[in-house]
């Protein structure tokens, strides 16, 4: 990185605003420059290395109006090509309640258990209905010997006299 060619800005839009303020630059005689911000104050402060090409800032006590979107723009010759990076900070008062997750777990065994239930008995279902199904088979396997056996007798006692 060449600092007398280096150029560097951090900027901040709010979240429906187009307008960006600027709030840091860099300055070839004074390097990583915070500029007056009534928004932020003494509040932002530099925190990366530019010799690791680290442009990181430090946001401390954010506030709910620090919401929106921060931007980086640097240039860097020979680069043809000015970089951009942006961070969308969202700002949340409270933390979201705990979720209780055993009641998650009780419906999903409740429902399971009545799904594993509800299979069960079909089974069962099918397969009385299999068995007696199979007995009336049986059942007509039985008079339709018992039919020709009592025909082959009869047959017989007609043949004797």
């Amino acid at each position: 990185m060449d600092p007398t060619k280096f150029a560097m800005n951090w900027t901040y839009q709010e979240s429906l605003n187009d307008t960006e303020e600027m709030f840091m630059t860099y300055s070839k005689k004074k390097g990583m420059v915070p500029l007056r911000s009534d928004r932020f104050g003494e509040r932002v402060m530099f925190a990366g290395n530019l010799d690791k090409n680290d442009l990181s800032i430090t946001l401390s006590d954010v506030q709910l109006e620090d919401e929106g979107v921060y931007n980086c723009y640097v240039r860097n010759p020979p680069d043809r090509i000015q970089g951009h990076g942006f961070i969308q900070l969202n700002v949340v008062t409270e933390l979201p309640p705990p979720r209780d997750s055993t009641i998650a777990v009780a419906i999903g065994a409740s429902v399971g258990g009545a799904l594993a239930l509800l299979i069960l008995s079909m089974v069962v279902v099918k397969c009385l209905r299999r068995h007696r199904k199979q007995e009336l088979i049986s059942e007509e396997k039985m008079e339709e010997e018992g039919k020709l056996e009592a025909e082959g007798v009869a047959e017989e006692g007609t043949k004797q006299p």
